[in-house]
Order: structure tokens, then sequence, then C-alpha cells
């Protein structure tokens, strides 16, 4: 066999094992991260209840996310926008 049909038959095989890898990868659904970024720009301090509201969040109980992050003093719109990032729930 010519070392470029094995360097080709190669490269093939690498790329369908990698393409293989990225389809097989889950979604990724929650941002805690992004949330909590949001918040701390909106005016809230890092705290464990931010994290603990954006962790509702993630879980798709928005209201309570809300209610906690606006209790940690982050205004309702950006409450809001902060939840939805953290459950990435379409706009």
């Amino acid at each position: 066999m010519r070392t470029s049909t094995r360097i080709a038959g190669a490269l093939t095989g690498l790329t369908l094992a990698l393409g293989g890898a990225v389809l097989a990868a889950p979604a990724a659904r929650a941002d805690i991260p992004a949330c909590t970024k949001m918040a701390e720009l909106a005016g809230a301090t890092a705290s464990d209840a931010v994290t603990a509201a954006c962790g509702r969040g993630v879980v798709g109980d928005l209201q309570s996310c809300v209610t906690g992050l606006t209790g940690a003093g982050v205004a309702g719109g950006a409450a809001t926008g902060a939840c939805r990032a953290a459950a990435h729930e379409p706009r």
C-alpha cells in the first residue's frame, strides 16, 4: 500500500472518529456561570443565594430563580434575563 493511501486512510478515520465524538457529546443546557455573571453585572454580589437562584433557573423553575435574584438585589428585568441564560430558554 502506498504511503499517500495510508495517510489518506488515517486522516479519514481520524475525521470520522472526531466527528462521532462531537455528535455523541451531550448538549450543554445549563449555564449557571452565565446567570451569576449577569446577576453580578446587574448589581448583585456573588453569593450562595445568587448561585442557588441560578440553579433553580437551570432546572426550569424560572419564577423561583427570578424571585431569588430579585431578593439578592437584581432588578426584575435583569433577573429574568439571567434566569433565562441559566436555562438557555429561547426568548
